[in-house]
């Protein structure tokens, strides 16, 4: 799951990582590694990765360090994998012991990332653009396609420079059963208005229009959708907090919609089960054909290889529907990132580690798992699901990149729980549209002047 992918660390643990990890050395990357005298001298140099356990699964990140190894002899990898990865490497974090390199992104329940991000905690990671891939002859940049390095989560103080590297990316959309829309003759909605009409019709035969794994996954489901009421100049003034935006028509227009999907059409089980813990009983749903639609990303289909489902059933895959007919679909691309603490003791090394990673040889290891990187060409070696989900971009829907962008921490404050985890509370009616509104434009007030 990418929230465990794919969605604020405790306050103890928040407060120690600014003590112990401060920015005064090495986020520029100038500082000494002392894994250069290591190489020097001959004498075996450890790398510490960390990394999440997502439904990519922990063999995968055995089968990339045992190959980098090999191609960077007089490496050792130590490896710590796991799906509770922030309370694992936290205590000794606390501690002053960090790892060299983590791969945990943005968008996690805990927010370590952007705890980093915010107490201005990481390596510059720039020059790994210009590095040339281990193995060939390539740089890093030119394999990566564009896009990906200028985003406000890569790039998240607004200097020109590169401080988390984007991993596997997943298109996110509505996923439903393309089996059950056949047996029943129903065409995908295109539009909205066609959406409400399918929705009215399924009802009568018991059938939700739409579920959602945990309300977190409203994330890339908002960010398309201020796409479509406004396009990509909206959606930045919209996650820079720009004053006045949450009371424009756009913002109207977005707010209206979501209320409507989750009051009116939303599986009122759903909330009850919108948790770590249960999520898969909400994406359940969708496989036993109570609800037709949930927004997700491409992972869904590894963590439910396993669960029974309909008879007929195949996976189907749609960009939200338009506003309007022949208007603009957008569909979200969640892309992981991989970076390097500013107390990393081998950031050198870390970053020779992550140049690594966008090779051939280490890209074809991932692929065999179904995590996709942003490289160039990879989507062209694809098949099965994988290749109706990564050509959804080559069928017509526009990609949407981004996220709120970083502040300093602003205490009580927590625009994620704000936007996304208070849909659960619109589903059940403990919040009306207006309160679920004010919240947002009183959170977006308070970031404003906390900008990075």
């Amino acid at each position: 799951m990418k929230k465990i992918l794919s969605l604020a660390i405790t306050a103890a643990l928040t407060l120690s990582l600014a003590a112990c990890g401060g920015s005064s050395e090495s986020a520029s990357g100038t500082t000494t590694d002392s894994s250069d005298t290591k190489a020097n001298s001959g004498e075996t140099r450890t790398l510490k990765l960390a990394a999440l356990e997502t439904a990519y699964g922990a063999d995968v990140w055995k089968e990339i360090t045992a190959a980098f190894e090999k191609a960077t002899p007089g490496v050792k990898v130590e490896t710590t994998i796991d799906k509770n990865i922030e309370d694992v490497i936290g205590p000794g974090m606390k501690s002053g012991d960090f790892p060299d390199v983590i791969h945990l992104a943005t968008g996690q329940v805990k927010g370590l990332t952007e705890t980093f991000v915010k107490d201005n905690n990481l390596t510059d990671l720039t020059d790994v653009l210009s590095m040339t891939v281990p193995g060939e002859d390539v740089t890093v940049k030119d394999k990566l396609i564009p896009g990906f390095i200028d985003t406000t989560i890569t790039n998240p103080y607004n200097d020109g420079k590169t401080y988390l590297m984007p991993m596997f990316y997943s298109p996110t959309g509505l996923f439903y059963n393309a089996g059950l829309f056949e047996q029943k003759g129903w065409e995908v909605p295109t539009t909205w208005d066609e959406m409400w009409a399918l929705g009215d019709k399924v009802k009568a035969e018991g059938i939700s229009l739409f579920a959602y794994p945990m309300p977190g996954y409203f994330d890339s489901f908002f960010y398309a959708l201020l796409n479509e009421v406004g396009g990509a100049e909206f959606f930045n003034k919209a996650t820079s907090y720009t004053e006045g935006i949450w009371e424009t028509a756009e913002a109207q227009q977005a707010f209206d919609l979501i209320s409507k999907l989750t009051t009116t059409y939303t599986e009122k089980t759903v909330p009850a089960n919108a948790n770590k813990d249960n999520f898969t009983k909400n994406q359940q749903l969708i496989l036993d054909n109570k609800a037709l639609f949930m927004p997700n990303g491409t992972w869904v289909v590894g963590e439910m290889s396993k669960a029974p489902r309909a008879d007929g059933f195949k996976w189907g895959f749609t960009a939200l529907p338009a506003l309007k007919d022949g208007g603009d679909r957008y569909s979200y691309t969640f892309f992981e990132q991989i970076w390097v603490p500013a107390k990393a003791e081998n950031a050198d090394l870390a970053k020779q580690f992550i140049a690594y990673l966008y090779s051939d040889e280490a890209a074809a290891i991932f692929a065999k798992v179904g995590a996709v990187q942003p490289i160039k060409g990879m989507s062209d070696k694809l098949d099965g699901d994988n290749k109706l989900f990564y050509s959804i971009y080559d069928n017509g829907a526009k990609a949407a990149m981004g996220a709120f962008a970083t502040t300093d921490p602003v205490e009580g404050v927590n625009i994620s729980d704000t936007v996304f985890r208070s849909i659960d509370s619109l589903v059940t009616g403990a919040k009306t549209q207006q309160e679920w509104v004010d919240g947002i434009i009183k959170a977006s007030d308070e970031l404003r002047g906390a900008l990075k």
